[in-house]
Order: structure tokens, then sequence, then C-alpha cells
């Protein structure tokens, strides 16, 4: 069948694709709550002034959220590494709650409360993992599910805990409200992905039966589950459930009266596009947001529906309070906001903007104006390099539409006319136009080898990629490294390829930066060591190397690239993203990185504060 084998490549592209999710969880430093006076200067160091030129959201990424006993909402973020709690009414941000290390809130993707009110669940996408908090105690418990674990939902009694997989895995679970042990796995897709990756769900008795609506966000449809008319005897982890080892079978289940097509349809084109979310309101309608911004309701039975607004695309989840308020995150923005109904306008209580400032390029723009181009995982946009306005942005894709679609943009570099885009998320690296966005996909390593690039830059015309997976610097088509290192940043004059090696990480001083000369096809050449976790590099108009020294908090400048040791301190005190995975993933969590203008100004990101800094030429000597 065309339409099922059109859905699959689909899903499985993007299932492929985020593979690399299964590393990505750390502890990330907890940032300062009252940190409201970023446009003042940062520091001076070295004669050179740091300010602030683009301040971003409160919250990196805004994901799962709920209404708490005490009124506040509760809000998960996988890249924040935390739920945020906040005050529903001022929007100030009143708690982040972490738990500790290994047994905490480690990658929520969303969070509920139980009916009683006396404990917080949430789960954790990346690693797999459902948790459990006593909020008298804080004492939580966790489970391993399995990777991809997503929505989490109570019936409406409250007895019975139903959670569902997507993007790492597909399928459907009830769990042990109590111990989150497995009772049931309703819906099994072993061979990789059959549902179509349900998101967030409502339940609902209908004729005494339990019903869960909820979207499936690969599929463009909003489905309803007859989740008790899946019976199962037997291990719960070798289910004798509705099977789906493909789309065949799920499609076949749609006559059988266990699940119905609510909104959407399964027929391509369907006029949704990653449905993300439902929830009923006090009127008893669905209440369902689209990624691509829609948000309308319709009856559960299909019939009225009413389109309520156009939001900003990367809406991600929303729920109601008891006084049939309506809150709703968005993941892209990182805003969280009231929806006033019936109009659907937001009154925003966390504004949005950047979440994830990472890869960097300035280049000249229009009327010889300075432009910057930041990766925001996803989102790529572009800024007034003088006054930090956003100009325009360009979505990343989570689940890419096909090999034209850009990728999650985690590190940039410069490339001409043209951006080359390195994402660990993805696993990829593109070569992405600023003059009409096409892409140009980059292939390297081991044929069926999940790539982790950390970066990517031209060399002497060929990409050349730094990457966990092969074990360092390597020239595009190939697989052999021509540099050893733990990958970190890249920069380049054209000829000499600069390389920032990691080591061990985790604060240690045995980072280093290698220069390999590729016209000449010289080894490799240490020019600076006992530096403290490198990351992003670039080179000034003068052609000294800029160093972002995560491990101290620093820009560093090498003022003679023959003489390593003569290093110059231009900045501290910057907040950068501290994560890091050490042996087991990325050594960064997210990347921190700089770039330097036409003019000579010099940018820097500020992972662990959500900024863009600026240091203006004529400041620095």
């Amino acid at each position: 069948m065309k339409t099922i084998s059109h859905y699959l490549s689909k899903v499985l592209l993007g299932a492929s694709m985020l593979a690399m999710l299964l590393f990505a969880y750390s502890c990330s430093p907890e940032p300062d709550l009252e940190a409201d006076n970023l446009e003042a200067v940062q520091g001076k160091s070295n004669k050179s002034i740091v300010k602030t030129l683009v301040k971003g959201a409160n919250i990196n990424a805004a994901n799962g959220i709920d209404v708490g006993p005490d009124g506040n909402l509760y809000v998960a973020s996988v890249s924040g590494q935390n739920i945020t709690v906040i005050n529903k009414t001022s929007g100030k941000i009143i708690e982040r709650i972490t738990g500790n290390p290994g047994n905490g809130v480690e990658s929520p993707d969303d969070v509920v409360w139980n009916p009683d009110g006396t404990a917080i669940y949430w789960t954790d996408l990346i690693i797999g993992e459902v948790g459990r908090m006593d909020m008298t105690t804080r004492a939580v418990t966790k489970k391993f599910i399995a990777p991809g674990v997503n929505p989490i939902r109570f019936s409406e009694d409250g007895s019975r805990l139903f959670v569902a997989l997507d993007f790492l895995g597909d399928g459907l679970y009830e769990l042990d409200p109590v111990t989150l042990d497995i009772k049931r796995h309703i819906i099994s897709c072993p061979f990789g992905f059959g549902l179509g990756f349900f998101n967030s769900f409502d339940t609902r008795m209908e004729d005494g039966k339990l019903m869960l609506y909820g979207p499936l966000f690969a599929l463009n449809a909003v489905i309803a589950i007859d989740v008790d008319s899946f019976e199962q005897t037997g291990d719960p982890m070798t289910p004798e459930a509705v099977f789906f080892p493909n789309l065949d079978e799920f499609f076949e289940a749609l006559g059988t009266g266990q699940i119905r097509i609510v909104a959407g349809s399964l027929q391509p084109p369907s006029d949704l596009f990653n449905p993300a979310a439902t929830k009923f309101g006090p009127d008893g309608m669905l209440y369902v947001l689209d990624q691509a911004g829609q948000f309308f309701k319709v009856n559960p039975d299909g019939t009225n529906r009413t389109p309520i607004s156009t939001l900003d695309p990367g809406l991600d989840n929303m729920s109601f309070a008891d006084d049939g308020r309506l809150y709703m995150t968005n993941n892209d923005e990182g805003w969280v906001a009231e929806i006033l109904l019936p109009s659907g306008q937001p009154r925003y209580l966390s504004p949005g903007g950047i979440i994830r400032p990472q890869g960097l390029v300035a280049m000249e723009g229009s009327n010889n104006q300075e432009v910057l181009y930041e990766a925001d995982l996803f989102n790529l946009r572009k800024f007034n390099g003088t006054n930090g306005k956003q100009i325009e942005q360009f979505k990343g894709f989570l689940i890419p539409e096909g090999p034209e679609s850009l990728i999650l943009p985690q590190n940039l570099s410069p490339d001409g006319d043209n951006l080359v885009v390195s994402s660990w998320f993805s696993g990829a690296v593109q070569v992405w136009s600023t003059l009409d966005q096409s892409v140009e996909n980059i292939s390297y390593g081991f044929p069926d080898v999940q790539k982790i690039p950390i970066d990517a830059v031209r060399v002497a015309g060929d990409i050349y990629i730094s990457d966990l997976t092969v074990g360092g610097v390597v020239k595009e088509g190939t697989s052999t490294p021509v540099v050893g290192l733990v990958a970190s940043g890249l920069a380049s004059d054209g000829d000499i390829l600069y390389a920032a090696d990691w080591g061990s990480g985790n604060g240690s001083t045995d980072g280093s930066i290698y220069a390999v000369d590729i016209s000449a096809g010289t080894p490799p050449e240490k020019i600076v060591d006992g530096l403290s976790n490198p990351e992003g590099l670039a080179l000034d108009r003068e052609g000294r190397l800029l160093v972002v020294e995560t491990g101290t908090s620093s820009l560093l400048r090498i003022d003679d690239l023959g003489n390593g040791n003569n290093v110059t301190t231009l900045a501290e005190g910057l907040e950068f993203d501290q994560g890091s995975l050490g042996a087991a993933g990325p050594p960064s969590f997210f990347f921190d990185a700089v770039a330097v203008g036409p003019s000579g100004d010099i940018y820097v990101t500020g992972g662990g504060s959500n900024v863009i800094y600026k240091i203006s030429q004529n400041k620095v000597r």
C-alpha cells in the first residue's frame, strides 16, 4: 500500500536520526532564577567588555505541563533537564526540580500529578525511565520502561496509569501507579515503529469503557483507543496484545473498533502536521494542538471540528486547571502561556526566545549590516548583529519530511553564502544555503554506524567533521580520522584545520588544540595544551585563534599560533553550559561557540543562561 510505505519511510527516517538521543542526558547546572539584569555589562577582562546581545527564554524548551495541587504550573523540559515550577498568575519561577543525579529528573518530556496531589510523575524520554517523587519527602522512585517513554496520564478515577513511547520507540503501556512496574504492554511495536508515536493523550470513560484520546505525531492524525479491548495474558514483557510489527497491522486494527480516527487522515495529505497533544476541556470537547501552530477543538466522535487560533510553531502540550483556564507550552520557543478562551490568544507567563544557543556564524548581510546565524536546536535563527533583533528563523525537523529537510541545528560554520550545519541529535551534517535554504547532505564514516558529529568545517574544498564514533576529525566521504581526539570544536583559515580536543573532560586540564595543514598533508601538530574543556573555535580578523574554554567559563585568544603558550584571556565569568556525558556520549551536552563577524566583532553563546554575548572589536586589545 503506497500510503503505508510513505508513512513508514517517514517514521523510520526520523527514528534513525533520533537514535543518538539515547546518549543525551546529563546534569546541567541550576540557572540563577533572579538573573534578570543581563543587559548590563557582564564583566571586564583585559579591557574587553562583554554585553548581552540576545536574551533567550527562561526555559530550555517547554514540554509537558500540569497544574499542581498548589495551583502552580509544573513544566517539564527535556533539554533543560528539570521541571520548572511557575506561578500561573504572575509567571514567576518558583523552583526548578532536578533531584539527585542518576535518581532524579534527567530528561523530562511529560509530567502529571496523581489525583490526591501527593506525588508528581514524569517521563525521562532519553533514558527511558518513569519517575515518581513524593512531594512531602522528595523521595524518588524510578523504573526503566523503554527508550522514548514520553506521554503519561492517569485514568479519570486515578486508579490506572498509562505511558506511551515516541521517537526512540513506539507502543503503549499500563503501569502500576505506586511501584511503576509494567502491568500491561498494551500495544507492542517490537520491530521499530508501527503506531506512529502516540503523543500527549487524555482519558475518558464512555459506556463503561476506558478510552485514550491522543495524537499520532508521525501519522498526522488523532485517534481514540479502547484500551481494555487489547486483552493480554502472561508475562507483560512478552505481550499477547495487539502486536504491530508494521503499519499494515495497525491499519487492520482500525477496522475492529479498537482504534478510531477522530481528526486528521492517514491518507496523505492530512490537514494536520505533527499533532502533539490532546486534552478534554470542561465543555466535553477534545482540544488538539499541532506543532505547526494549529489549535482547534472537536467532538470526541470526530464531528463539529472548530478552529480556535493559530499560534507559534512548536506547540507541545497543554493542561486545563480546575477553574477551566487553559495553559500551554511551546517547545521551539520555550514559552509558557495561559490561552484565553474562546479567542485562543496567549497571555505569556514565561516569554519565549532562543532555547539552546549553540553554533554561531556572523556574516555581512544587506546594506552592509552584520547578521548572525544561531543554531538553536529546533530552529536556525538569524539576528541583527547590532541590536540583537531576530530577523528570520528556519525550522529544523525532529522527524524529517525527506532528505531536503533541515536537520536539528546544533553547530554552524561559515562556507561562503552557505552554512555547514552539524547535529548529533540528528546524527547528520549538511550544507545549507542562506540564499534559497536548499541543503546538501554530507556523507562520511562507516555505513550503518550511528554518527555523532560535534562540529564541521570546510577546508581546502572539503568538509571535515569532528565525530565521536570515528574518534576524531574525518574528511567527508571517508572513515579514517586525520587526527584522533575527543571530538569538539573546529575552525579553519581555508588551508589549515584547527581542532579542539576535550581530553578526558569533566573540568580537567588536558584539553588541547591541534593544527593540521590539509593542503600540505603534514601530520597534526599540537599547538596548545593544558586547556579545560575547550569547545568553540574561531579565527579573528588578525588570524588569532579564539577558544571557548568552558571549564573555566572563559574566552581565550591564542595570540601567536606558533607559540601556543602566548594566550590572552579576553573574558571571564561567562555562563556556559556545563553538562557533560564523559565517555558515554558527546563531551558537552550542548556546545558553546564563538564567531567573528566581518567587522571584527566577537559573538559567543552562553548556554548556561540562554544568551548570546557580544564583544565589540574596538573593545578588544
